[in-house]
């Protein structure tokens, strides 16, 4: 689903470097593979799983009560809109593997969200501050149709990685295609290296 303001105005002077065939967009255009979920933090969870063992399990209570962590950063989308200096807040996938008592693991890792939607990332790339669950954007609760009330978020990539409605990650030896993987998106998705598709 796209919403009115995807079509916005496409300006690609800036201070800094955009990504190669990025414009600048100043809205927060809402894309979507289906209908946007109703999620009630009164029932949401999240889990981590590695190789099919479920290692640690949240609520929205006893995620809000870990660290948060506050980032300023740009966002990607495939669909060559780029947003500068986004705010987020949320907690980062090392502060709940260290709340599960687990060392980071290797190898890849699997998001998977209410709605069915399924997105693959190396593992490398959700540790080491790469990668957190956020629930605050610009100061408030995270819209639904942005991914709320929990949204992955991985800002170094195409922002399709960073996947609406998380529900879990599962960590996996091999890697496997997510849905817009499957449909001839790019297995990893650097913004800088215009990886949009299975060849680019």
């Amino acid at each position: 689903m796209i919403n009115n303001r995807f079509f916005g105005r496409r300006r690609t002077e800036t201070s800094r470097p955009l990504p190669p065939g990025q414009y600048l967009e100043d809205g927060f255009p809402v894309l979507s593979a289906g209908p946007t979920p109703n999620v009630d933090t009164a029932t949401w969870d999240f889990t981590i799983e590695i190789e099919g063992d479920t290692v640690g399990t949240w609520k929205w209570n006893s995620l809000n009560a870990l660290h948060q962590t506050d980032l300023r950063t740009d966002i990607h989308c495939v669909t060559k809109w780029t947003k500068h200096d986004t705010d987020w807040r949320g907690v980062t996938i090392d502060t709940l593997l260290a709340d599960a008592g687990i060392e980071p693991p290797t190898g890849f890792v699997m998001a998977s969200c209410d709605g069915g939607y399924t997105t693959n990332l190396p593992a490398a790339d959700v540790i080491d501050g790469k990668g957190l669950l956020v629930h605050t954007y610009d100061g408030k609760p995270l819209a639904p149709e942005h991914g709320g009330p929990v949204r992955l978020l991985i800002p170094h990539l195409y922002l399709w990685k960073s996947a609406k409605w998380i529900r879990s990650l599962k960590f996996m030896e091999h890697d496997v295609p997510g849905f817009w993987e499957r449909y001839g998106y790019h297995m990893y998705g650097d913004p800088w290296r215009e990886q949009r598709y299975t060849n680019d």
